[in-house]
């Protein structure tokens, strides 16, 4: 295709179909994950990311590209989601930086706006790491420069820069041995390459549809075809953990107001799908269907009675606090632990759903005080909290890097309110350094990380630098990560157990911790985490 330049209109659908194009292809970027856990989400977060863009960019009323620039950037930005999808709205950040000021994009002014982007990307990662979307992202601004003088057509030089990153991308395995191991690429590299080609394939004439739902639409749709259904399902034995999980997250995927309850030889379930046949199908892989009941919701009237409105009075504006605090947790009974430890909000997400920086930004809104600490509690939710420090205006926001649930524990336990923001921000950093995390879940998947060999469906305990064991017996797997990670120095094994462990049996496991460490203390409670069936955490 011939062109030269492109006009606001041409890239807005460009950037459009990048994300139609990233949607598309989100679950096979999540199951490019290293990890073999079931909560895959990279593909995720950085849909979520580049579609919180591209709603602000199917607002704009008056189109130039200086609002382009202006809706794409604050969409991603506020809409970033995971490592990814922070660094994903930094490289949409530097490169509208440039476009905002040009009528259109010629080659010259494509390749200085890809420099910019990759520059703003790096500067916002505190160690970047080669074999990422990073590297990916340079390639194609090195191969940009390169064909800067001897390219004038912009899909010709797009599709360059592109089969450039491409190839790359291939080669991430070759800089990240866990990738080599593992068998998979770069993830984010991956989900960025899509977005690219997607973008280009507009651009070379392809057609594509470019119609969005809107978040309203997708919900009457939803409500429109969806149909209430019941059963009860017999089976010969009591169904494993894992089985259970798997069970529960596909009828949450495929579904909502999810009611699942599990006996020894039977479950119930009781929600909203709009697939009753498949979930039938998938319900009798466990056992015998019986009490099935369905009924069509779109037939139900409704009683044509409107809601009164009640108003609550205004309150009193509150003093400003000195400090508050804002922990991202997910489990009803961690969220319960760090309420108690004094916590002012609590956002629901974690390991499975990253909460965005516009959420965290939301939560700040309603913590009344000056001096706000984030608890991430999550290794791939910190750059979206630096992300939202950045854009916090009048309140002042001091993230602790708190990488698991335990290490955000230790924080708060560890604030003393008479010392400075910087000395208990200083301090909560040091004292989370002596808490050791280990978290036990199952293999979605075969794979060889660490030079440990995983069969989907074994059990593995995970540390903080990585997979410690790995086992077909949970037992095993608990016994082996807790014997790397106990010491002589070791004082307190806390042991938090998740919403598919029954408290009988988090109860015996401590019984059998004590016997094998006696001389060091424990201390179990009730998490409610999904996807991890224990989180212990050793100090």
């Amino acid at each position: 295709m011939e062109t030269n330049t492109i006009t606001a209109e041409v890239f807005k659908n460009c950037f459009l179909a990048g994300c139609k194009a990233l949607e598309a292809d989100k679950e096979h970027i999540n199951e490019l994950n290293v990890f073999p856990v079931p909560d895959g989400d990279t593909g995720t977060n950085m849909t979520m990311t580049v579609m919180s863009a591209a709603k602000e960019v199917l607002a704009i009323e008056d189109l130039n590209m200086e609002t382009l620039s202006k809706a794409i950037s604050s969409g991603s930005l506020r809409g970033a989601r995971g490592n990814s999808g922070v660094i994903l709205s930094q490289l949409f950040r530097g490169f509208t930086k440039v476009i905002k000021k040009e009528e259109e994009i010629t080659v010259p002014v494509l390749c200085e706006a890809m420099q910019k982007a990759v520059e703003t990307a790096y500067k916002a990662v505190m160690k970047p790491k080669e074999g990422t979307i990073l590297t990916v992202a340079r390639a194609a601004a090195d191969k940009a420069l390169e064909l800067s003088d001897s390219v004038d057509n912009l899909y010709e030089y797009c599709d360059a820069i592109i089969k450039e990153a491409e190839d790359v991308l291939l080669k991430t395995p070759d800089m990240l041995p866990v990738l080599k191991q593992a068998g998979v690429v770069d993830s984010g590299g991956q989900g960025l390459v899509r977005v690219l080609r997607g973008g280009c394939d507009f651009l070379s004439g392809k057609e594509i549809d470019l119609t969005f739902e809107s978040d309203e639409e997708k919900a009457e749709k939803k409500t429109e075809a969806a149909y209430t259904i019941s059963m009860t399902v017999l089976t010969e034995s009591a169904i494993e953990a894992k089985e259970r999980a798997a069970f529960q997250s596909y009828a949450e995927g495929n579904g909502d107001h999810v009611d699942l309850s599990f006996e020894k030889k039977y479950f119930s379930l009781t929600m909203h799908t709009d697939e009753p046949l498949e979930l039938l199908k998938k319900a009798s892989e466990l056992g015998v269907l019986q009490d099935v009941s369905l009924k069509n919701k779109s037939v139900q009237k409704s009683s044509g009675k409107q809601e009164e409105k009640h108003v609550e009075p205004e309150k009193p504006a509150e003093e400003m606090a000195e400090y508050g605090f804002i922990a991202i947790s997910c489990g009803e009974g961690l969220s319960e632990i760090f309420t108690q430890l004094g916590a002012d909000m609590i956002i629901e997400g974690g390991q499975t759903m990253n909460p965005s920086t516009d959420d965290i930004l939301n939560a700040v809104e309603k913590v009344h005080a000056k001096n706000i600490f984030v608890l991430p509690n999550n290794k791939n939710i910190i750059l979206a909290a630096e992300q939202a420090a950045k854009m916090s205006g009048n309140k002042k926001l001091y993230v602790v890097p708190t990488k698991t649930v335990p290490q955000g524990i230790t924080a708060m336990i560890n604030f003393l309110p008479d010392q400075t923001p910087e000395d208990n921000l200083s301090s909560m950093k040091e004292e989370i350094k002596n808490v050791k995390t280990g978290q036990i879940t199952y293999a979605v998947r075969d794979t060889i990380i660490d030079d440990k060999e995983i069969k989907k469906g074994d059990y593995m305990g995970i540390g903080d630098q990585g997979i410690i064991s790995v086992n077909k017996n949970m037992n095993k797997a608990i016994h082996d990560m807790l014997d790397e990670m106990v010491t002589d120095e070791s004082g307190i094994i806390s042991v938090y157990y998740g919403s598919d462990v029954k408290e009988k049996d988090a109860a015996a496991l401590e019984k059998k911790i004590q016997k094998v460490y006696p001389g060091v203390e424990t201390d179990l409670q009730s998490g409610g985490q999904p996807v991890y069936y224990y989180i212990f955490s050793v100090e």
